[in-house]
């Protein structure tokens, strides 16, 4: 199972409303857990190694750090009233820089009016620096992403009216 589809599961259980969903394949063991108490959803990525028959100890499985999706209660609401804007998601996986350096202005802000390929962020992945460009032409309405944060793949950057 590669990120694509686990990225997607979670998608899935989130917007189904189920308590908890098990997957368990040949050496992956993979939990998403929704709390409706605080309308969050974990996920929690198991991969065991595989037992030796030789070893009558138990091996203890790798866990890495639960992924975070927060289901917002308003999102309805919300989606119906940003389904008039388009939103620029990340193409890649990496740190985003509303800045092409330190010393120089920031590519857009909110209410500025953008063409179609023109720049408005740049990703940082491996010590590269992606510049990502518009795909449509109109009026920044709003900067989902901090400067200097973490993205992940697919996440949305900006909303643009394309009116």
């Amino acid at each position: 199972m590669d990120l694509k589809e686990i990225q997607n599961l979670i998608k899935f259980v989130a917007n189904s409303g189920v308590a908890e969903v098990k997957l368990e394949m040949d050496d992956v063991k993979i939990t998403i857990r929704t709390t409706l108490e605080t309308n969050v959803t974990e996920a929690t990525y198991v991969q065991q190694l595989p037992a030796q028959a030789a070893l009558p100890q138990a091996v203890v499985p790798q866990q890495t750090a639960p992924v975070v999706v927060n289901v917002s209660a308003e999102a309805p609401a919300a989606a119906v009233e940003d389904s008039k804007f388009i939103t620029i998601k990340s193409p890649i996986i990496g740190t985003f820089y509303r800045k092409p350096s330190p010393d120089k202005p920031v590519f857009t802000e909110v209410g500025s009016t953008v063409a179609k390929g023109d720049v408005l962020c740049v990703i940082e992945a491996m010590k590269l620096f992606n510049e990502i460009e518009s795909e449509v032409s109109g009026k920044i309405v709003k900067i989902l992403v901090d400067d200097m944060s973490p993205v992940e793949f697919d996440q949305p950057l900006f909303l643009v009216d394309p009116s």
